[in-house]
């Protein structure tokens, strides 16, 4: 999908134009994506468009699967519903729950901590980790003294916001990331960022791979 799907950016800049332009027939989104004023765009243009709620679990997800599969005529959803379940069945544990601190990064000059009620947090949880931020909720911008505060043992980003710092090198010159046990340690580790944020079918995928990065850093 990613070689032939129009990239149409950050779903919280997604303009009405840049969605008409593809001639859509249907427009299928969560009320995370589609904001109301977008929807009512849509509404107006007269294209047929479904939003759907989003529980960011492994229940919400395959109520998730079910509820496009039915928009869609489809009846065969199941098994994607059950490679959630049999994907989680590969977390191994963990005996002591490290902490992680995720950092959105779009070059230096942007670079955002998530909180609780997140759905990084969520995945983190599932792969056997926890939040090294608990004082807030959604995201916000990154302060020497949060990550001071939180010291996490492990630093998570997307692949694309490791790259945007030049690599784990970059990450460690971020101002206060060398008082962290992350930084000291250097345990930088990135992920794809669907992947690791989408809560879509591939959540007990996420999981597990991150489950194997977290289990890899703490040795």
């Amino acid at each position: 999908v990613k070689n032939t799907a129009k990239d149409l950016g950050h779903v919280r800049t997604i303009s009405i134009e840049s969605i008409m332009a593809l001639q859509p027939t249907i427009i299928l989104g969560t009320d995370k994506d589609i904001s109301p004023e977008l929807l009512e765009k849509i509404k107006q243009s007269g294209v047929q468009a479904h939003v759907f709620a989003q529980e960011f679990s492994p229940e919400g997800t395959k109520k998730l699967i079910a509820d496009v599969a039915k928009v869609l005529g489809n009846e065969s959803y199941k098994g994607l519903q059950d490679k959630v379940d049999t994907d989680l069945t590969k977390v191994q544990k963990i005996e002591k729950a490290p902490k992680v601190l995720f950092i959105y990064a779009r070059g230096a000059g942007t670079l955002m901590v998530a909180g609780k009620n997140t759905p990084v947090e969520k995945t983190i949880a599932l792969a056997g980790g926890q939040n090294a931020i608990t004082e807030f909720e959604d995201f916000k911008p990154l302060t020497p003294e949060a990550l001071i505060k939180g010291n996490p043992d492990v630093i998570l980003m997307f692949d694309s916001g490791l790259q945007s710092l030049g690599g784990v090198d970059g990450v460690l010159k971020i101002q206060g990331v060398d008082k962290t046990n992350a930084g000291k340690n250097k345990k930088i580790i990135a992920m794809d960022g669907g992947l690791l944020s989408g809560f879509g079918p591939r959540i007990g995928e996420a999981a597990t791979q991150l489950n194997s990065l977290l289990i890899a850093n703490a040795k």
